[in-house]
Parts: structure tokens; sequence; C-alpha cells
């Protein structure tokens, strides 16, 4: 949520620039990790854009390492129950 909150922020009243594109992929990598689809491969992707915010721009960085952090944790726990990937693809139990 916090993502695409971001990306909207980012976008209101200004005019479209380059400086804005990695705001913007992770407030569509925001979106599609809320209902759940391909959820591997947009934690990484929002993982990989957060760091990138946090290493290219003059700011605090707390919250993009904070947002990079949870991007990769949801890359690495993979979809929940209820998520569109779980009903495409089923969920994975690991057993021990």
């Amino acid at each position: 949520m916090l993502l695409v909150r971001f990306g909207i922020i980012e976008l209101a009243g200004k005019s479209f620039s380059p400086s804005m594109i990695p705001q913007l992929t992770a407030a569509c990598a925001g979106i599609l990790l809320l209902v759940g689809l391909w959820t591997p491969v947009v934690g990484t992707l929002i993982a990989a854009v957060e760091l990138w915010i946090a290493l290219g721009y003059v700011g605090d960085p707390a919250v993009p390492i904070m947002l990079a952090t949870l991007g990769g944790t949801a890359a690495m726990i993979g979809p929940g129950a209820w998520s569109i990937d779980a009903r495409l693809f089923g969920r994975k139990h690991i057993e021990t």
C-alpha cells in the first residue's frame, strides 16, 4: 500500500520526468503485489527498485530500505492462500 501511495504522491501536480520512473515502477509493482499476481517476480522487482531509489536520491533512505526489505521478504515467502498466484498455480507445502 505504501508503494502505491508514494507513487501517487510523486505524480501529484507534476509533469512527467525521467526521475519519476522508479516510483512509478514501484507503484505498479505494489498493485500487483496487493492482488497477489507474480509474487516472487514482483517482490524481487520491488526490492531492486527501492534499493535504486535509496541509493540514487538525496534524502532519508530509511523508507526505501524498509520497502526493499519487505519486497525481498515477499519474494522469498511467496503468494498467500488468497492470492491470484495460489489460484493459478496452487500452493506449495514444504514437508519436514
